[in-house]
């Protein structure tokens, strides 16, 4: 699977879109100031994060921390 087919299967799951995500991880204090994911923010912290308010796998929360963290990008 593709990284953007997971961030597809994300959006037709939650109706989120990449950019609502980092919102929602913006309104929940795990960006800095420019929009990165802050350094001391654990990916088993998003992740469980992910997983209870959207009811994301534990792939697809994973997806989303490479999206925030700039390990992936979208369209990749």
């Amino acid at each position: 699977m593709s990284f953007q087919a997971y961030l597809d299967t994300i959006k037709a799951k939650t109706g989120q879109s990449p950019d609502d995500l980092r919102a929602y991880a913006a309104f929940q204090g795990f960006l800095d100031d420019e929009k990165k994911l802050r350094p001391d923010v654990k990916a088993a912290t998003l992740v469980a994060s992910l997983k209870r308010d959207f009811d994301l796998g534990h792939g697809h929360a994973m997806a989303v921390y490479a999206l925030l963290k700039g390990i992936r990008k979208e369209g990749d």
